[in-house]
């Protein structure tokens, strides 16, 4: 691996921007809060913003990257990208005083390449849209279905932290990032069959999904013993699924800190594609397979877009969760009123308030107010999470003001 001299000057650079960040007293402060928040003490409502129009962002150059080597091209757009979020939009978000470095792996997936057709929905091709053909035409097709092969690869892991511990000499300490799981099975089988397919296969052939469903949870128990065998998965970043997740109990006492598994930390699990059938349908086709899929973590963060206040109940039976997802499919009211004690409402705000023609400030306002009243009349613990945002019409500084007012919002509610 080479790195050369116009590299590491460029990554030191960022480093030391980084870290004098990453120091700074206020760190710790908001990193205590999350403790709170998680055990569901908190003081008030926390937030935090991912999974932004990064092509839309940029205001001054800042975000292009200049380090040739690829490898540390990663590390380097990781440090560009905090940056900016601490520097335009921090709200609630806390910075880890060491450098993550993602952990060499190779993942040889479910052995099924995804058909599909691309619909470009903006002049800059950035945000796409996606039509899906089916492959699992017959009972048969369920066989396509390999579990992965997970191997983490200790000679490039060597000659990564040697060239890091010499970029990074005297400025950062580092850290290995592992492993957080998606299983969020149902992600996988709308690609491979279409949405409309699903659909009409639950209905039609309800021992075709059940069957996929099997395969695919024999497949992803069977990988997470690979990576819990390597010892691969990933306590450093404190982040899962766009949410902190500083806990006092995790990564256990048990937790060796140069082997971690899946039991020292969080995975998160969905059924997006079930915000259209009912309860009923939830409860048949996902939760007896996360009920054998969750043990195996410490915590779960559960849901995404999905509407989900319908059957919290039905969400309930699933081991190990710990935040549920109130998206904007879900009404937010009765979400907090019939959400049990010992969960999170992790809410999404609607990104389409940074869309409109006109930029709001009294919409986004009454949003916030909206939520906050919602889960303080239930005494619901409360986090929000601005994500999933496709577009800012090319205006950061709306994504910025969208922070200022959420963190004047969250902080006047807990007065």
């Amino acid at each position: 691996m080479f790195v050369s001299n116009e590299d590491k000057q460029v990554l030191r650079e960022l480093a030391l921007k980084y870290m004098s960040y990453a120091s700074l007293p206020v760190q710790d402060e908001t990193r205590s809060l999350w403790y709170a928040h998680n055990r569901r003490e908190g003081v008030k409502p926390m937030v935090l913003i991912d999974q932004m129009p990064w092509n839309e962002l940029d205001v001054d150059g800042f975000l292009v990257c200049k380090v040739s080597e690829p490898y540390f091209r990663n590390v380097e757009w990781n440090l560009r990208m905090l940056i900016y979020k601490w520097e335009h939009l921090p709200v609630d978000m806390v910075l880890n005083p060491y450098i993550l470095l993602p952990r060499p792996t190779t993942n040889t997936g479910y052995g099924i390449e995804i058909s599909k057709h691309t619909l470009p929905t903006d002049i800059t091709n950035s945000v796409v849209a996606y039509e899906f053909f089916n492959q699992f035409e017959e009972m048969e097709d369920i066989e396509k279905i390999k579990t992965p092969v997970v191997t983490v690869h200790p000679e490039v892991e060597k000659e990564i932290m040697d060239a890091a511990s010499e970029i990074f000499d005297g400025i950062a300490p580092l850290k290995w990032e592992g492993f957080t799981l998606h299983v969020g099975l149902w992600d996988f089988i709308t690609q491979w069959m279409g949405v409309e397919n699903c659909y009409i296969e639950l209905m039609d052939r309800p021992e075709l999904m059940h069957g996929i469903m099997e395969r695919l949870t024999e497949a992803t128990i069977g990988m997470i013993q690979q990576i819990n065998e390597q010892g691969a998965y990933d306590i450093n970043s404190h982040i899962c699924h766009c949410s902190h997740t500083f806990s006092d109990d995790l990564p256990p006492k048990t937790c060796d800190p140069d082997r971690p598994t899946s039991y020292d930390g969080w995975g998160f699990g969905l059924a997006q594609l079930f915000t259209s059938v009912s309860p009923a349908i939830t409860a048949e086709f996902e939760v007896p397979y996360m009920q054998r899929i969750f043990p195996y973590f410490g915590a779960v963060y559960y849901g995404c877009c999905d509407r989900l206040d319908d059957r919290l109940d039905v969400i309930d039976r699933m081991p190990n969760i710990r935040k549920i997802s109130c998206s904007p499919w879900s009404d937010r009211d009765h979400f907090a009123a019939t959400l049990p004690k010992k969960y999170i409402m992790s809410n999404k705000p609607n990104p389409a308030l940074l869309a409109t023609d006109t930029f709001d400030e009294d919409a986004i306002r009454e949003d916030l107010r909206h939520t906050i009243r919602a889960a303080k009349s239930n005494g619901v613990t409360l986090e929000m999470i601005q994500k999933d945002i496709s577009t800012v019409r090319y205006e950061p500084k709306r994504l910025w003001r969208w922070a200022e007012i959420a963190r004047e919002e969250t902080l006047r509610a807990s007065l």
